[in-house]
């Protein structure tokens, strides 16, 4: 937004200058980015008026100018045809910087001082809309009432500073003058001096049209559009003041209607369009756009319409893109001699909509995206009528406003005492009123609680909290003191839970995995494989249709990413990735979704080669180990079985894990059609659930002395049948070992050759250590008996000698 501080003065009582504004402006919360200084390059420049002029003694193509500049005569060489005695010009005098920062100096010319320099419309960077005399074939002539001597930016109307507001979402009143000129009154103290249409919310006093009505098709994209008939139109230029206020704010000047229409929507912050009302066909129906249906917009450009961009339409056809763009058809032109202007509340998501897949963007769409105050589409057309009647512009003489829904007015409980506390400041009631006096809202006061009734203007002030920031800002937020945290004590330290992913990271990096991050959002689809397709959250606006869903798994992520990696011959992928997966219910959301924080990590090809050692191929049992890492660092016990359902993983080389009985993850590798589909070769994958692992693990890392009495090992092998699984057998060994039994590990499997058909072959080591006495053979040989009978009673076994 850009504010014309020669128009905020007029709006409010300003006594500092524009830098200085731009401070206080800043510091109360209204980012101001830039402060453009018109008159710029205009310092040195006055009018003057040729005395005399002669060819140059020394050159036929020059010209001796003896100039007068209000306050005497210099001489100045030119090379411009185009001059007469008599004729008024821009003169650059000595140590002038132009606009196109040219700078000024004495000079000789073929023997002649030259004291300056007369400018043309090219080095003052002056476009064709500057209402001059002449400039063809060189310096600009002015006419012949412009003032001797005055500076020529004053004669322009470039005395003026121009305030480029950074506007955040929440601030969209301030896209209107009439409400920077309320914000700056607040913010100084200072008496604002609004037009009577800036307060009021009331109809004009016109009679309805009775040749057409409104119809809103779409309450829900249109909530109120109300039309200003206009008769007597008198197309021309509006008035110097006008055109040099839209240009300050970056607007083009076109005729006085479209110029009055875009004013009123810079003062007021409500959009504004005309129609040529004798190109209406009937009523105005707000609807949506038919299917096929297409519409040449105000540039020129046929577009093609989809069916739910709100379009402005009479009984045949479209007249414009509502909210965004005119129609061609309908424009106002020299010929026009009846308006119809709309003023309107339209969607902001609906607009924001439409201009995004059109590729237009304009001022009016600009502030439905934001938000505009429906409570202002009649005043506006009221400052309209004003305008166009001291212009002699037209004649309004009908009004219709077709109302279908409005906001309703707010009412907010201020507390002091709450304010206070939450501000850290000491506050009194005074201090409170004094904010709301400024803002000038309405408030009933009752001992330390203010009823304050919030302005239609100001949507962004819902909850009490936004008014305890009114009263921070306006009080100034450096006068908020700076404490030290309350407490026993103030040092920061990391949560459990935080220390717990810490030591969960170095772990896996410490075996050879890189860590990286995905986006939250993936395709339904690859999300409904891998995690839970009733419980995805689908995004209301995706960016595209890969990224539809808030993730419920982390795994299509990362094969995404491994993925990308080999095609671009990056052959040896191990990554892994922490972090939040999304779970709504099953019903439509009705709260927040659960989060749940997950670990997962995939790995393909082989680890790099090495004189020292050979390549380790990434299969199941490469992350089985790095799981097993996890598990003593956390002290877990992980149970692998045999999966129920993973059709997406090699069903022979996978399994589920658990944990105390409950299912936290999986391990596996990828399914051969799974392998084709990605493009991945021997891919190998796993998923936690670290709120589990968290919930079980061991804070206290327990320690024991090294033992200093010897261990004795023993080999057992024992026949099962193929169904029975070698982590059963192993827990089994573990419970009958007792303290005794340290560690258990398998070291061979076989079936074949002297071994039963649907039976195989499992042989242990066994390792049993005391840590206070040297253990007997016969100890450990009894120990044996006892678990090799036990084994044989639950699993069928025979011992293999």
């Amino acid at each position: 937004m850009k504010v014309s501080m020669e128009w905020l003065r007029q709006l409010v009582d300003v006594d500092q200058n524009a830098e200085e504004l731009a401070e206080t402006l800043t510091r109360g919360g209204i980012e101001v980015e830039n402060v453009e200084n018109l008159s710029k390059g205009f310092e040195k420049v006055v009018i003057g008026e040729i005395s005399s002029l002669t060819k140059h003694p020394d050159a036929d193509r020059l010209w001796v100018c003896d100039v007068n500049v209000g306050e005497g005569k210099v001489t100045i060489v030119t090379g411009a045809q185009n001059l007469q005695e008599g004729d008024k010009i821009p003169v650059a005098m000595i140590g002038a910087v132009l606009p196109n920062d040219l700078s000024i100096r004495k000079s000789k010319l073929r023997g002649v001082v030259s004291e300056g320099m007369l400018c043309s419309r090219e080095e003052l960077l002056l476009d064709n809309s500057v209402g001059l005399a002449r400039s063809e074939g060189g310096i600009l002539v002015l006419p012949p009432d412009a003032p001797l001597g005055e500076n020529f930016g004053k004669y322009l109307g470039r005395e003026d500073s121009v305030l480029d507001l950074e506007l955040y979402p929440n601030r969209p009143d301030c896209l209107a003058m009439v409400n920077v000129a309320r914000e700056v009154a607040s913010l100084t103290g200072k008496q604002p001096h609004l037009p009577k249409w800036a307060d009021k919310t009331k109809g004009l006093d016109l009679p309805a049209a009775g040749d057409f009505q409104i119809i809103i098709e779409e309450e829900d994209l249109c909530w109120r559009y109300a039309a200003l008939v206009v008769e007597d139109v008198h197309i021309g230029p509006s008035p110097e003041w006008m055109q040099r206020r839209l240009k300050a704010a970056g607007v083009r000047p076109i005729s006085n209607i479209v110029d009055i229409t875009n004013y009123c929507m810079l003062e007021m912050g409500q959009p504004l369009h005309a129609f040529d009302r004798d190109k209406i066909k009937g009523n105005i129906h707000v609807r949506t756009a038919k299917a096929g249906e297409k519409l040449v917009t105000l540039d020129g450009v046929e577009r093609s319409l989809q069916t739910d961009t709100l379009l402005i339409a009479d009984d045949r056809e479209a007249l414009g893109v509502a909210g965004v763009m005119g129609g061609f058809d309908s424009e106002i032109t020299q010929e026009t001699k009846r308006l119809l202007i709309e003023s309107a509340h339209f969607s902001g998501v609906s607009v924001r909509r439409t201009s995004r897949r059109l590729g237009l963007r304009s001022e009016a769409s600009n502030r439905f995206e934001k938000g505009v105050n429906p409570y202002g589409c009649v005043a506006t057309l009221g400052r309209v009528c004003e305008l166009l009647i001291e212009l002699g512009a037209g004649r309004p003489v009908a009004l219709l406003d077709e109302l279908k829904t409005l906001p309703p007015r707010r009412q907010i409980s201020l507390s002091v005492e709450h304010t206070a506390t939450v501000l850290g400041l000491e506050l009194k009631n005074s201090d409170v009123r004094q904010v709301l006096e400024n803002l000038n809202f309405k408030f009933e006061e009752k001992e330390n609680l203010f009823n304050v009734e919030i302005p239609t203007y100001r949507a962004d002030l819902e909850i009490e909290e936004d008014l305890m920031e009114e009263v921070a800002r306006l009080r100034g937020y450096d006068l908020i003191p700076t404490t030290l945290p309350q407490g026993d004590t103030t040092q920061g330290r990391r949560t459990a839970e935080q220390e717990f992913r810490r030591r969960l990271r170095r772990v896996l990096v410490q075996s050879g995995m890189d860590e990286v991050m995905t986006y939250t959002f993936t395709g339904a689809a690859r999300d409904a494989q891998w995690g839970s397709a009733q419980h995805s959250i689908p995004l209301l606006n995706p960016l595209r249709e890969e990224l539809s869903v808030m993730r419920t798994s982390l795994v299509p992520g990362l094969l995404e990413v491994a993925a990308k990696n080999v095609a671009r011959r990056n052959t040896v992928v191990s990554i892994f990735e922490v972090g939040m997966t999304y779970w709504g219910e099953e019903k439509p959301l009705r709260r927040l979704p659960r989060e749940v924080l997950q670990v997962a990590g995939v790995a393909v090809g082989k680890s790099g080669r090495h004189w020292l050692n050979s390549a380790v191929q990434y299969d199941f049992y490469y992350l089985k180990g790095i799981l097993e890492e996890i598990a003593q660092e956390f002290g877990l016990k992980f149970d692998y079985r045999v999966p129920e359902k993973r059709p997406l993983l090699h069903p022979g080389r996978s399994a589920d894990i658990y944990l105390h009985k409950e299912c936290v993850g999986f391990l596996g590798e990828l399914h051969p059609a799974q392998e084709k589909e990605w493009a991945l070769e021997k891919a190998v994958l796993f998923e936690l659930d670290l709120g589990a692992l968290f919930k079980h693990m061991r804070p206290v890392v327990r320690a024991q002395s090294i033992p200093r009495f010897p261990a004795i090992n023993r080999d057992l092998a024992v026949v099962v049948s193929l169904e029975t699984s070698a982590a059963a057998v192993m827990t089994r060994i573990r419970k009958l070992g007792g303290e005794l039994l340290q560690n258990v590990e398998i070291f061979d499997v076989y079936t074949g050759k002297s071994i039963p058909e649907g039976r195989k072959s499992l042989a242990f080591s066994l390792r049993y250590q005391s840590l206070e006495r040297t253990l007997t053979d016969e100890e450990v040989n009894a120990l044996n008996s006892r678990i090799l009978e036990g084994i044989q009673q639950e699993f069928d076994a025979e011992w293999r000698k």
